[in-house]
Formats: C-alpha cells, sequence, structure tokens
C-alpha cells in the first residue's frame, strides 16, 4: 500500500434545477402540436400566447420574440435540417422529433436572430434540460455548438448543393422549401433565376395583417385610426396593420363589421363583382364559401346593389363561420351547408358564381409556412376532380350571360390553367373573359385573360383567379 496521503475529494456541485423560460417553453409547445397533430402554427399560437398574457407570464415583448421563434424556425426548417444534418452522426429521422424541435429552435435563435451565441445556446440547452432532460440536453448542446462555428451564409456555402450543378436543389436548401414545390413555382412563374429567388425569398417573410372593411358596415377611416395603420396598396377596402398587433382587438373587427382578409382575397372577389354580366344581376352564390372572407364581402356588395348572396358550405361546421361572418350583413342573403358538386338549387339560377376551390395551398407559404413540408405531388392527384367538379357545378349554375370566377390559393399549373382548360373543353358555350382590366392599378399582370397574384410583385398570397362567361 501507498505511504502517499489520500487527496481529499472535491465536493460534488448541488444539482442546479433548470430555469423554466416561459417564451422558449411555449414556442416549443407550438412546433410539437405543428409536428404531432398537424395543426398549423397560426391556429395554434394565438390561443397559447391568450393563455400565457392572462396567466400574466408574458408582455408584448415576449409574445414577439415567441411568434418569431416559431414562425422563424417553420420557415427555415429545410435549410436548418440540412445543417444539422452536416453537425451529427446519424439520419436526422433518427433523432427523436421533440429533441430536434429543440435544436431547431437553437439554430434559429444562432443563424436567424440577434441573439447572442452564448444565450442562443445555453437557453436552448436549459429549454432542453425541461422538457427533454439533462441526458439529452448534453446531445442538445453539443449539436448547437457546432452549429455555432459557423453563420448562415458560411453554412449554406458547405451543404447547398451549387446553383451550376443543380438550380432546384440549390435554391430548395437556401430558401427552405422542397425541390418538387421550387419546380412548381418555377414553372409557373416563368423566367430566370432572379425571379423565382425572389419569390421564395419572399415566401420567407412575414406577412402584414391586412383588415377589409365590409362595404356599408365599416369604413377605411375607421380602421385607419388604428396604430400603424396604412391603407391597402390595390383594394380600396383594404387597411395594413404594418406593426402587426392583435385584429381581435380593433373594434370593427370585434364587432364583425371588419374582418381579416389578405388583399388578393379580396382582389378576386371584387373583380368578380366587376364582371359585366348580360341582363339581370339578382342573385349571386359562393359556391365554396368556407370560412366566410370572401362570402362576407360579396354579400356587401351584392348589397349594395339590391342582389341577393347565397353561401354554400360542404361541412356544417365551416358553414357555421360563414353564417358568422355574414352576421348583420345589409343585404338579405342564406347560408346552406351542401356539397358543391351535387347541389340542392337548380341549373342556370345565378347571375354571379364564385368558386375558391380546395387546393394544396402553395399560394399561402407565407402565412402556413409549415404546409411546405406536409404537401407531396400525390396531393395534386386528390384534389383534382374536386375541382373539376365545382368548376363544372359552377358553370351549370350560371346562366347564360352570366360570370363564374374560378380562384385558388395556389399558383401550381395542375390546379390553376390546367382545370379552367378541361372544363372549357367540356364547355363550348363559355369562354374566358379578361379579368385584369377588374383588378385596375394592380401591375404585373401578365398577358392574361386570367390573373395570377404573386407575393414578390403585389405583396399578396399568390391568388388564381380566371373569369369565365357563359355565352349560350
Amino acid at each position: 500500500m501507498s505511504d502517499q496521503p489520500r487527496r481529499p475529494r472535491r465536493p460534488a456541485k448541488p444539482y442546479r434545477r433548470p430555469k423554466k423560460d416561459p417564451v422558449r417553453v411555449l414556442a416549443f409547445e407550438a412546433l410539437r402540436a405543428v409536428d404531432e397533430r398537424d395543426a398549423y402554427a397560426n391556429l395554434v399560437l394565438p390561443p397559447l400566447l391568450r393563455k400565457a398574457r392572462e396567466s400574466g407570464d408574458f408582455d408584448a415583448r415576449d409574445a414577439a420574440l415567441a411568434t418569431e421563434l416559431v414562425y422563424g424556425t417553420l420557415r427555415r426548417q429545410g435549410t436548418y435540417d440540412a445543417i444539422v444534418a452536416a453537425c451529427v452522426d446519424r439520419p436526422l429521422r433518427e433523432v427523436d422529433p421533440p429533441v430536434l424541435d429543440v435544436i431547431s429552435l437553437g439554430v434559429h435563435q444562432l443563424l436567424g436572430t440577434r441573439i447572442p451565441t452564448h444565450a442562443a445556446v445555453s437557453a436552448s440547452v436549459e429549454l432542453a434540460r425541461v422538457v427533454l432532460g439533462d441526458g439529452r440536453a448534453k446531445f442538445v448542446n453539443a449539436v448547437l455548438r457546432k452549429v455555432a462555428q459557423d453563420d448562415l451564409d458560411g453554412w449554406l456555402e458547405r451543404v447547398a448543393p451549387p446553383y451550376d450543378e443543380d438550380p432546384e436543389d440549390h435554391l430548395a436548401v437556401v430558401h427552405s422549401h422542397p425541390r418538387w414545390v421550387v419546380s412548381a413555382l418555377w414553372d409557373s412563374l416563368g423566367g430566370g433565376r432572379a425571379g423565382i429567388e425572389e419569390l421564395l425569398r419572399a415566401d420567407n417573410e412575414r406577412p402584414q395583417v391586412t383588415l377589409v372593411a365590409r362595404p356599408g358596415r365599416a369604413d377605411v377611416g375607421e380602421l385607419l385610426g388604428e396604430e400603424a395603420a396604412e391603407p391597402g396598396r390595390w383594394s380600396p377596402y383594404a387597411v395594413r396593420l404594418t406593426e402587426g398587433g392583435e385584429p381581435g382587438a380593433v373594434p370593427a373587427v370585434a364587432e364583425g363589421r371588419a374582418g381579416v382578409q389578405d388583399e388578393g382575397s379580396q382582389l378576386v372577389a371584387l373583380a368578380l363583382a366587376s364582371a359585366p354580366v348580360e341582363g339581370r344581376d339578382r342573385m349571386w352564390l359562393d359556391g365554396c364559401a368556407g370560412p366566410g372572407g370572401k362570402a362576407a364581402l360579396l354579400g356587401a356588395l351584392a348589397a349594395e346593389r339590391g342582389a341577393v348572396l347565397l353561401a354554400s358550405e360542404k361541412q356544417p361546421h365551416r358553414a357555421g363561420l360563414v353564417a358568422k361572418a355574414l352576421a348583420g350583413n345589409p343585404g338579405p342573403y342564406q347560408v346552406v351547408a351542401a356539397d358543391g358538386t351535387r347541389p340542392p338549387w337548380r341549373p342556370g339560377s345565378f347571375d354571379r358564381v364564385l368558386v375558391d376551390v380546395p387546393c394544396t395551398g402553395l399560394g399561402a407559404l407565407r402565412r402556413r409556412p409549415e404546409a411546405r413540408w406536409r404537401r407531396r405531388p400525390e396531393d395534386l392527384d386528390g384534389f383534382a376532380p374536386l375541382q373539376r367538379g365545382l368548376l363544372r357545378t359552377a358553370l351549370e349554375s350560371v346562366r347564360v350571360g352570366g360570370v363564374v370566377g374560378y380562384a385558388t390559393c395556389s399558383p401550381h399549373l395542375a390546379e390553376t390553367r390546367a382545370v379552367v382548360a378541361d372544363l372549357l373543353k367540356q364547355f363550348p358555350d363559355a369562354e374566358l373573359i379578361d379579368a385584369r382590366p377588374l383588378l385596375p392599378g394592380v401591375p404585373d399582370l401578365g398577358e392574361g385573360p386570367d390573373v395570377q397574384l404573386w407575393p414578390h410583385l403585389h405583396g399578396t398570397d399568390a391568388m388564381y383567379l380566371a373569369l369565365i362567361r357563359r355565352t349560350g
């Protein structure tokens, strides 16, 4: 045995409980809801924020940070996944989803915000300790320290293939869109690299909140009295809240006299209402009315002319939302829960018909960034029969001399021009009319006669509109 005296043991550090950060815990909960339940962040986040504010845990700055963490992470998820994949020794599919969510939140703080590196890493590790446990927090710490060794531009140089070798994959990684979505948007947009990059960048920007003053119920001047409110670019009924805020706190919105509605959606309704019809103009139909934004605007415009709106929606709960949006309309209207492909009304009953058909939603990726990761190319095949069926019914429902508006919040050619072209072959007594003059002042509307709006050109969702007149 050694005669050397034993060194005294250092006392063990006392265990430190992780400190709970309400902002980051809320952001994590929102991401888990999106991942686990296929929820949409724009539906999940507001009630979480409301509950946090009511509990006294949050102020306005906390809410703004939580919102940025959730939406920023979802928008750049594809880019961040490529970076994280370069920092772990296993395929990402083998990393538990909750762990990946914490890492992604940390990567966004490191590469997408001005939060200092040390604070971003330490806050993410604390979050991991709270929601995952100490063991997995060590893995989070190791990954984020590797990510922190470079900035976003440096990482993109390493993980994105060169543009000259694979343009679509380069754009997919750099701008965080699935490759098939990049390809589809590029096909619809046309042109070279500059245009598609501007579009993809616009998809990753946070859109302003846009309100609509429903004619006969609210005045634009009233909405412009709100803080940081500006007139819309194109719609005479639009007002933009340039600093965000809570639309429900606006009195006219709370009372249903105004609503939240993208300016592209407003333009679609206004164009249909402005299209020339031959003869009477008394009966209007919104054949896919849920959740009610376009129906409320159409109903108000119809009332100004003494016309009646019928709003039809297949799903009863969505029909209830339409009825709520139309409540207080200044003119007569009716809401029915009906299948638009098997309608209860007689053919030729209407003077104007709008069908804003269900679609992939690729035109609203600014508002629902997670949709880009959920959609698959095969989804197009699922929507195609429904879109054609609804347009067919719309054309049967309008009288000779009346007008149908076919709209969709997707620029994908398979959901826009292909549908219209197929139905025009089946209806030789129908013709496209030029929609462009019915969007006065709006630039860059292409060669017509249909219209495709774009986030980077018009500041709207990528709404598509074709106007079709029955001629015989």
